[in-house]
């Protein structure tokens, strides 16, 4: 036998590493790993790094700071399935931190993410591809990066996946996404709602809870609404409400059915199924605040749909609304009076209230929380909108001294809600009076103030309602409250500016508010809004027009125009024609001035009570600017004449007054002297002498200036006195309105030189009459009674201002070329018997001048040759 050789091992090939088990503590060193080519080592490293990364945040960022995050993602698309899964599951852990979320959105690896969620993938995948997704979605920059790569299809397949997991993810990404709009609207172009609907079904209530957020985004937009209600998604809601199981749900539903409760169609629907009736009781009778809170929600919601309010009316879902009031949660107690707030748009709710609930709302006015005292208020605010009962069913619960208190809230909702429910409540006069008890004016000054629009407006809307009377808009003045008002008229917002111009209209009814407010610049403000086309309103114009009326003498300057409810009174002025935006000078100053070749300004004065006191002379002291004119010779001398004068129709013919004396006094009063004379006849030569000398005072006055201490009148006019007086004596007692105009026309004519014939006209020197005066009076102000040789419009404010007098009606208008003339209306006198409709009057103008007392037609030949000739 032969020997038996032993067969040699061959050794390994040089060429071939020998295995070798490595033992690693440090994630640095696995990181390294990932970038082997070996698929063994690369799988075994994301599976260590996996379970690194889920015992915390911090592993979470020293994974970053290792740099694992860039190598992984080229394993996201790794030929072998499970080195791609353990690099996905790895970044479905990693992608809650936000660093590393920036850092994949700065990667582009959300192509890579969303291809993960392919059919063909296996469900370890499907989960943590869906769970990357949900954490990257949590911002605004990844939502747009999933939609813009297609994100939405896929996670929306996913939501039927069989794994709770994978449905858990994909829909809290899906709720993520449709936050925007854009997503929204793909949402329902994918058929999205079904799946979701089918959610609801789950066993798993978080899966339930994210399906039922989702829906109240998604079903904010009417188109899935619709959708919702054609795949009976109604019945998944209302199934849930009846499981008293899932009552952790019942929130979430109840937001749902908000939603969809906008809808008519569906309330409809809800009306015919029961399903409204028993959404209303178990809002009702709930016990948890939340459920309560969203079901008054979606009762406010849906109420703002007048056919929806009508639904919920016939429901009673005001008996469900008055009961939420009363819940111990504030939360409720708001959301009940919002929708309160939006029933009430409903008259036959309002009316419902006005008895029920209106108690309890005013209780909440006294509320320690702010926001519980808005909502109150505006329920209130709403309530008393054109509603005269319940502003009173408000007041007797005691609702004006809370109302009051919240004016001073800082809350710039709580103030414009009660300014509207004081203003509602102060259109009637007896609650009106209740609130200016309260020191309403003080209590608005804060709002006046504010620098929120919607609190200025309601307050200067409350101003308006309540300072109808002189004692309110006293309080006002004297709180300083018209300043701030004044200064809402410059605002740009047109509601305030609106608000403030009516506040302002109101409170120019009394004149010293009036003289006021023009001094705090309000006529000024008003007249630039009304030039400006885009910011007038009516009331800035009214407003405007009221300040006007109580500054006859700037608005005749400024119009040209006065009405026949313009009363002149003591103290008016013409001075002529002045354009808009410029300021007339105080009668005052106009007086102080030195003689000047302008127009003469004209002067109406009848006051008689302006002499110096008693411990002055009266012969020597002169009436003037700054100065006064000892009247007690010249008004005694008036007197006498008003004793002694006979006023008859005729006044004596023009063709009588040959010569006028050095006082311009005409014929009738001439006439009069000679009469007092003649019964002196006997009396002493001093006594005619000392008559003499009044007459010549009377005559010619002196305009000296007097001491600066000295308490300054305006100019008066004796011969104006004496005119008030013989019109009144004379004329007011004439019953027929027209011969009292044709009478008075002719008064006026006699005094100012008579009736003038058209071809006479230019050699009527009238000028050379006015510079006399003004040289005489040294003063460019000259009281109409001096005035001997008046022209158009010489007259016709004569004829206004004795006109007034009277409470004879007449308009006193200014023309070009110094013309003026009086404008009034008759009712035809064949027609006053007339049974039926009546015709308006007829205007016509007053011949003051060529035929006086003569009646032109306004819109005649012979009323527009007296006019523009």
């Amino acid at each position: 036998m032969g020997k038996k050789i032993k067969k040699e091992v061959e050794p390994p090939p040089k060429d071939v590493f020998d295995p070798l088990t490595i033992e690693s503590k440090k994630a640095a060193t696995v990181v390294l790993m990932l970038k082997s080519p070996e698929e063994d080592i690369l799988a075994k490293a994301c599976e260590a790094i996996y379970k690194f990364a889920l015992k915390g945040e911090e592993n979470k960022a020293t994974l970053l700071e290792l740099g694992a995050v860039e190598p992984l993602t080229k394993l996201l698309t790794h030929e072998d399935k499970v080195v791609r899964r353990n690099a996905m599951m790895i970044f479905g852990i990693l992608a809650s931190n936000s660093d590393v979320k920036k850092l994949l959105r700065e990667l582009e690896v959300m192509n890579s993410v969303i291809a993960q969620l392919s059919p063909e993938e296996e469900v370890v995948i499907h989960e943590f591809a869906s769970l990357c997704l949900a954490n990257m979605s949590v911002e605004y920059t990844g939502k747009v990066q999933i939609f813009e790569h297609g994100g939405l299809e896929p996670l929306i397949r996913l939501l039927g996946s069989s794994d709770p997991d994978v449905k858990k993810n994909s829909i809290e990404c899906i709720y993520n996404l449709v936050q925007d709009f854009q997503c929204r609207s793909t949402l329902q172009e994918l058929n999205a709602i079904p799946p979701i609907l089918e959610l609801l079904k789950s066993e798993y209530p978080i899966i339930q809870l994210l399906a039922l957020k989702t829906l109240g985004v998604i079903t904010c937009d009417k188109e899935a609404r619709t959708m919702l209600r054609e795949n009976q998604g109604l019945d998944y809601l209302t199934k849930i409400l009846d499981t008293k199981e899932l009552n952790d749900l019942h929130v979430e539903t109840l937001a749902v059915i908000a939603n969809c409760l906008e809808d008519m169609d569906t309330m409809v629907l809800m009306q015919q199924t029961g399903s409204l009736k028993k959404v209303l009781s178990f809002a009702e009778n709930s016990t948890i605040p939340d459920i309560q809170k969203n079901a008054a929600k979606a009762i406010t919601k849906a109420a703002y749909d007048p056919e929806n309010r009508k639904v919920f009316h016939e429901q009673e879902v005001e008996k469900c609304l008055v009961t939420l009031l009363g819940s111990d949660s504030d939360g409720t107690k708001i959301a009940a009076s919002q929708a309160i707030s939006a029933m009430c748009e409903n008259l036959s709710c309002k009316e419902f209230f006005n008895t029920q609930g209106i108690p309890q709302i005013v209780q909440l006015l006294r509320s320690d929380n702010e926001e519980v005292r808005e909502a109150a208020a505006l329920a209130l605010a709403n309530l008393t909108t054109s509603s005269p009962a319940n502003a009173n069913a408000a007041a007797e619960a005691d609702a004006i001294d809370p109302l009051i208190n919240i004016l001073s809230s800082k809350r710039d909702g709580a103030i414009a809600n009660a300014a509207t429910v004081l203003t509602n409540m102060a259109t009637q006069e007896p609650l009106r009076a209740i609130i200016q008890n309260h020191e309403v004016m003080h209590a608005l000054l804060g709002p006046l103030h504010s620098t929120n629009t919607l609190v200025q407006s309601t307050a200067a809307l409350t101003v308006a309602a309540t300072a109808c009377d002189v004692e309110a808009r006293t309080e006002l003045r004297n709180c300083g409250g018209l300043e701030p008002l004044v200064k809402l008229l410059h605002s740009k917002n047109d509601e305030v500016r609106r608000h403030a111009s009516w506040a302002v209209m109101v409170c120019a009814g009394d004149e010293l508010m009036a003289v006021e407010l023009c001094r705090l610049g309000a006529l000024s403000i008003l007249e630039e809004i009304n030039q400006s086309l885009s910011r007038k309103n009516k009331f800035s114009e009214a407003a405007y027009n009221k300040l006007l009326n109580n500054n006859l003498s700037l608005k005749y300057s400024q119009t040209g125009y006065l009405s026949s409810s313009n009363i002149i009174s003591d103290g008016f002025y013409d001075y002529g024609r002045i354009n808009p935006g410029t300021k007339l000078s105080p009668l005052k100053e106009l007086c102080l001035q030195e003689l000047n070749d302008q127009r003469a300004i004209l002067l109406v004065n009848n006051k008689s009570d302006i002499s110096p006191p008693p411990s002055m002379e009266d012969k020597s002291s002169d009436v003037g600017y700054g100065r006064s004119i000892s009247s007690s010779s010249s008004l005694r001398r008036a007197s006498k004449e008003k004793a002694n004068f006979r006023f008859s129709a005729g006044f004596g013919s023009p063709t009588e007054e040959k010569s006028e004396p050095a006082s311009g006094r005409n014929t009738v009063l001439s006439r009069g002297v000679t009469k007092e004379k003649g019964a002196r006849k006997g009396k002493g030569k001093k006594e005619e002498e000392k008559v003499k000398e009044e007459e010549e005072v009377l005559a010619v006055p002196k305009f000296t200036e007097g001491s600066p201490e000295k308490e300054w009148y305006p100019p008066p006019d004796p011969e104006f006195c004496v005119y008030v007086l013989e019109v009144t004596k004379s004329i007011l007692p004439i019953v027929n309105i027209k011969e009292q105009i044709d009478v008075l026309a002719k008064y006026v004519a006699d005094k100012m030189g008579g009736k003038i014939p058209k071809e006479k006209l230019a050699d009527f020197s009238w000028e050379l009459h006015i510079s006399e005066l003004k040289f005489q009076l040294k003063s460019n102000v000259v009281p109409i009674g001096y005035i001997k040789k008046g022209i158009f419009y010489h007259r016709a404010l004569l004829f206004k201002a004795l006109a007034d007098r009277i409470g004879v009606g007449c308009s006193l208008v200014r023309g070009e070329y110094s013309r003026g003339w009086n404008e009034v209306k008759l009712v035809n006198e064949a027609r006053k018997g007339m049974i039926g409709n009546l015709p308006p009057p007829e205007e016509y103008i007053v011949d003051l001048m060529f035929n006086p007392g003569n009646l032109l037609k306004l819109h005649s030949k012979e009323a527009d040759l007296y006019r523009f000739l």
